[in-house]
């Protein structure tokens, strides 16, 4: 084990350790089976020591999760939209996407935010947003402050498991990834909760 955490310092005291974060969370924008958010944690644990720089990682996590997001979203405009205006007029399909265009229009900022906690919900938003032609501008704006805030997170909720168990780091990248399922788990509760008060509330 100690040979293994030796190894995993000597990675992220590489300058090279922030080019890979930015490739994992710009790819787990858009693949969630690619663990981002774990490689910002842990390289924030890390950090206590003083190296990869704090500032850095969070700036590398937001920057790659900013241009993954971007990407999904290239991608539901490119070819959603199309399979969209293909749906008949009285399908129950185009009904449900008439009512994703309307929610993402008149909350997609909100929607966009809390989605980027909920691992594979930003990539069903992101692909949702691009399909139903969201303004890109919009998208640009309300991201930043989602990838940002996003990657303010998961580096300090890293940095502090880091300084709880300085002694122990695995124990702090435990700790910290804990910590963040238990949140994810929590936001998605609450999520499924609303989802089913709106589906009883007569309309």
């Amino acid at each position: 084990m100690e040979s293994a955490l030796d190894l995993l310092r000597q990675l992220v005291s590489s300058p090279w350790v922030y080019l890979l974060l930015f490739g994992l969370t710009a790819v787990d924008a858009f693949f969630p089976a690619v663990p981002g958010e774990t490689a910002v944690i842990t390289a924030a644990v890390l950090a206590t020591d003083g190296s990869p720089n704090l500032v850095a990682v969070i700036v590398a996590a937001a920057f790659g999760a900013c241009v993954g997001d971007h990407i999904s979203y290239a991608i539901g405009r490119g070819g959603g939209a199309h399979r969209l205006a293909r749906f008949p007029e009285d399908s129950r399909r185009r009904a449900g996407s008439e009512w994703a265009r309307q929610a993402v229009h008149r909350r997609g900022g909100l929607i966009l935010t809390t989605a980027r906690y909920i691992p594979g919900g930003r990539t069903a938003v992101t692909l949702t947003m691009g399909a139903v032609r969201y303004p890109l501008r919009s998208f640009l704006l309300f991201d930043s402050i989602a990838a940002v805030s996003w990657a303010l997170y998961s580096a300090l909720l890293g940095y502090f498991g880091g300084l709880a168990f300085e002694r122990d780091p695995v124990r702090g990248i435990l700790a910290a990834v804990g910590m963040s399922v238990a949140v994810t788990l929590v936001l998605e509760s609450v999520r499924r909760l609303r989802h089913r008060a709106h589906r009883r509330t007569p309309h």
